[in-house]
């Protein structure tokens, strides 16, 4: 097993996680089996607690786990589910060794940050090196070994305090394993001054020499740019900061992130890392597929217009469009599929609030998007801009939060139910058409808050003759999702499957509290409102998963957040029929 470290250097947002979601993916090119985890080295748990407008988007992993957006990116170019435990926090390893102090477990030894924090680390690290169990067709399972390759992305800057504990370990893992085993790699940034018009090489060298302090020296440097690096620039890192010329790898801005382990490869780096690692390629690489779809992502032959309506946009004078990274990138996965560019447009739904002649701007869009948040923050927006949608026959597509809001729209506008509302917005709403069921109420009486929620992945029945039923159908979706039921009855996860009746199982991620309240599903029914799919859980409640509209050209929306589920070889089946309908 060997391990590679990504570090960065200069500023943060340099592309790390990227980097890494593309080194893995060549190394998967040459034929070896590869895993990823994010190091982030705040003291918060996860980042379940975590502003989005202030860290982006909150990452859902199968086995219920809140974390940074970086797992996405390994998701979407590794093609597989990576837990929860692939990532780790500063705060994850200070509780673990804290409760192993007070369970009495060192004995009466004093506990020190070195070699305790250490040693956790590189505990956690070769724990996600375990490859997960193989399940035969009769649900049994048995050992897979290691990974090949487990690459290790270090959150924040070289120079940063709270890194410090990290690079210590991997340094000892390297003294441990042998150097062959565990390789460096340094993404870091190479600025262009718009009044001096050169790229400065300067900031990458200061990098280097702090990451020498911690006796670490870079195997590669990444050079991040906004146009691509130099002979020249090269030769004065090699010569001011010893590194090889030849491992300095030009990293320019480009047009899609699917485009990087390409661009990786043009200067051969799969071949120089196996090199430097000791070990020959299992297979010779073969990219066509992914350059097919890349090719239609960078250059598509229609372009639609997609308004992404939602809140989580405005930081201070800037906006931060992370914060619907999945929804984004999804988006692309559908569109490059179909041969179609979409060009996506945020939209606050606060505007829709304060002045609703605006929107009339939505009818300039192909389809309009509604996706998940929290709160009350530009919910009347939303409302609006979902009643604009179905009115108009704009086609649809609402997440997790959206889904909720189309059904508060549905019970206000058409099944008459005046001030039809989600307690969470109006907790004495005459209508509560969203509520969280009477057993999360008792947990949040005894304020188990966390308990309340439903994350990760959960089964959905889907019913027959709906567009939703035939968007998985075709996309190969519930075949894919026959093995995922065999794997999570492997694992004993029941809850997560429930009881499904029938053989039309899929699954998607989940991370909400509220629920369509059973109450008002007939009425909602009755006035034209189909619930296409729907969770059976353990205790005999059924909880809606899928809703829609037969006669709108598209008006879908989910409690999940298919999202997290998608990737550029193998796209959501909901983005692929909203995608579709717009591009009609």
């Amino acid at each position: 097993m060997k391990i590679i470290v990504v570090v960065g250097g200069v500023i943060s947002g340099v592309g790390k996680g990227i980097a890494t979601a593309s080194i893995g993916k060549i190394l998967q090119q040459y034929g070896f089996s590869t895993t990823a985890v994010k190091i982030d080295p705040y003291i918060n748990y996860d980042a379940g607690t975590l502003r989005p407008t202030e860290h982006g988007e909150v990452w859902v992993t199968d086995d219920g786990g809140e974390i940074d957006q970086d797992l996405g990116n390994y998701e979407r170019f590794l093609g597989y589910d990576i837990p929860k435990r692939n990532n780790m926090t500063t705060g994850q390893i200070y509780k673990e060794l804290i409760d192993k102090e007070r369970r009495g477990e060192y004995l009466g030894k004093t506990v020190e940050v070195i070699p305790e924090v250490p040693n956790e680390i590189k505990r956690r690290i070769m724990e996600a090196s375990k490859k997960p169990p193989q399940i035969d067709a009769h649900g049994a399972s048995s050992d897979s070994g290691q990974y090949d390759f487990v690459l290790v992305e270090v959150g924040g800057t070289i120079g940063d305090y709270q890194n410090m504990p990290y690079l210590f370990a991997t340094k000892s893992l390297e003294l441990e394993m042998g150097w062959e085993n565990v390789a460096h790699i340094l993404v870091s940034y190479m600025p262009v001054p718009d009044n001096i018009g050169e790229m400065k090489t300067k900031p990458t060298q200061q990098a280097i020499h702090m990451l020498n302090e911690t006796g670490i020296f870079p195997d590669f440097v990444l050079c991040r740019a906004n146009k691509p690096l130099d002979d020249v620039r090269k030769k004065k890192i090699q010569e001011n900061a010893n590194v090889r010329a030849d491992h300095i790898i030009s990293a320019p801005d480009i047009k899609t992130i699917y485009s990087v382990p390409i661009n990786f490869e043009n200067e051969n780096l799969g071949e120089k890392i196996l090199k430097r690692m000791r070990v020959e390629p299992k297979k010779t690489p073969d990219w066509s597929k992914w350059k097919q779809l890349v090719e239609k992502v960078e250059n598509p032959k229609k372009i639609v217009k997609v308004a992404m309506v939602g809140k989580y946009i405005d930081i201070g004078n800037f906006s931060l469009t992370d914060s619907y990274i999945s929804v984004n990138e999804a988006l692309k996965h559908a569109g490059a599929n179909l041969g179609v560019g979409v060009e996506i447009h945020w939209v606050d739904a606060k505007q829709f609030e304060h002045d609703a002649a605006s929107l009339s701007k939505l009818r300039e869009y192909n389809g309009i998007v509604v996706p998940g948040g929290f709160g009350g923050s530009g919910v009347e927006g939303k409302i609006a801009a979902i009643k604009y949608a179905r009115e108009n026959n704009i086609p649809f597509l609402g997440l997790c939060y959206g889904l909720q809001l189309a059904v508060v729209e549905y019970a206000r506008n058409v099944c008459g139910l005046q001030g039809a509302n989600s307690k969470e917005i109006n907790p004495n709403t005459p209508y509560p058409v969203i509520d969280i069921l009477p057993t999360q109420k008792e947990l949040m009486a005894e304020s188990k808050y966390g308990g309340t929620m439903r994350l990760g992945t959960y089964s959905a029945v889907l019913k027959n003759m709906t567009k939703v039923f035939d968007l998985y159908t075709r996309t190969g979706r519930t075949k894919k999702d026959a093995e995922k039921l065999l794997a999570l009855k492997a694992k004993g996860e029941t809850f997560r499957i429930g009881a499904p009746s029938g053989s039309d199982v899929i699954f998607e991620r989940h991370r909400h509290r509220y629920e369509v309240n059973p109450e008002y599903i007939k009425k909602l029914e009755e006035a034209g409102f189909v619930f296409s799919g729907h969770h059976n859980r353990l205790d005999g409640a059924k909880l809606m998963e899928f809703g829609e509209l037969p006669n709108h050209k598209f008006f879908v929306g989910t409690q999940a957040h298919p999202e997290f589920r998608s990737t550029l070889e193998d796209p959501s089946p909901l983005f692929f029929g909203f995608v579709e309908a717009c591009s009609r």
